[in-house]
């Protein structure tokens, strides 16, 4: 069992949840924003940052609501990331809401590392 610790983030996203869910969803808009290249068979995923590379495996999704994606190195653990969708149902605003996991002492690094790469994401959609 891991000793990571489970958190979230919500970001408020101006955009439809239809062209969100196509930037979490496809290896071609993820290498857009979250990672320098992205490289999909199947369910396996394959991220690359400069000449770092890590593969995660799509562990689970509802079409147009969440992806939640598992890095192999934590295989076997119950840890994982996700991008979910939320609409509220009053105001209609649309919100992404990051699952990650992260040691005690690295969630505040790894809230950061997010909140860049939303904030690209934000760019690149032009939200």
């Amino acid at each position: 069992m891991s000793d990571k610790v489970k958190f979230e983030i919500e970001f408020p996203i101006q955009a439809s949840p239809h062209m969100l869910y196509q930037y979490f969803s496809q290896a071609s808009s993820l290498d857009e924003w979250f990672a320098d290249n992205v490289n999909s068979r199947g369910e396996l995923y394959t991220f690359i940052w400069g000449d770092s590379e890590e593969q995660a495996k799509l562990i689970k999704y509802e079409t147009e609501e969440f992806m939640r994606y598992q890095w192999l190195e934590d295989e076997g653990d119950d840890v994982y990331f996700e991008f979910k969708i939320q609409v509220d149902d009053l105001t209609q605003d649309v919100s992404l809401i990051i699952t990650d996991f992260a040691e005690e002492d690295e969630i505040e690094d790894t809230k950061l590392f997010w909140e860049n790469q939303i904030s690209d994401l934000k760019q690149t959609i032009g939200a």
